[in-house]
């Protein structure tokens, strides 16, 4: 096996971390995943599962394949009282990335996503791979099988360098006060 991976799986339970850390008298979280992607669905809900029962916290997995099924998440984040939402990795949800972020200020649920641009549209925080690095070691590993090398004998190759953005307008919007210890991690404050 060979290839890059940006340790989207992986880094799942550091988003909920990050949030209970801003959120630290919260109980209950929402971890929303796509359960058309299967392996990535079930890989996020193993790990953060596991993340969310070290922290002591309550955690409800939900589910949305589309943006048809936003609507219902974000009713069942009432019913059951979460104090924030992770949202998952996959196309699902960076394809409406924007509009999970307009929906995260209008319900007035702090949330995380792995996507940058989820926090600059609005929502409370990102955190994930620094995806250039990602694509600038594919490209490495493409060049080095185009010169003859062979894939098999190429070692998979992990993201590095994450980056953690907090903006801060919807902090103070939701009512936050985002501790100065995790202000001080992040690579950009959103004023």
């Amino acid at each position: 096996m060979t290839g890059v991976t940006s340790m989207i799986v992986e880094i799942t339970p550091k988003r909920l971390e990050l949030l209970h850390e801003a959120m630290p008298k919260a109980g209950v979280m929402i971890l929303l995943v796509n359960p058309e992607d299967r392996a990535l669905a079930q890989g996020q809900s193993r790990e953060v599962l596991s993340a969310a029962r070290r922290l002591g916290l309550e955690l409800h997995v939900l589910n949305a394949s589309s943006e048809r099924d936003f609507d219902a998440v974000f009713a069942d984040l009432n019913r059951v009282s979460a104090a924030g939402l992770v949202i998952g990795a996959g196309s699902a949800f960076l394809l409406n990335i924007e509009q999970l972020a307009a929906l995260t200020l209008r319900h007035r649920v702090p949330a995380i996503s792995v996507w940058r641009n989820f926090a600059v549209a609005g929502g409370l925080m990102s955190y994930g791979p620094i995806f250039g690095e990602s694509y600038r070691l594919a490209g490495i590993y493409t060049g080095r099988i185009l010169k003859g090398e062979r894939p098999a004998n190429l070692p998979v190759q992990q993201a590095s360098k994450f980056e953690l953005q907090l903006n801060q307008k919807t902090a103070k919007s939701l009512g936050i006060t985002i501790p100065l210890s995790l202000l001080g991690r992040a690579d950009e404050v959103i004023e």
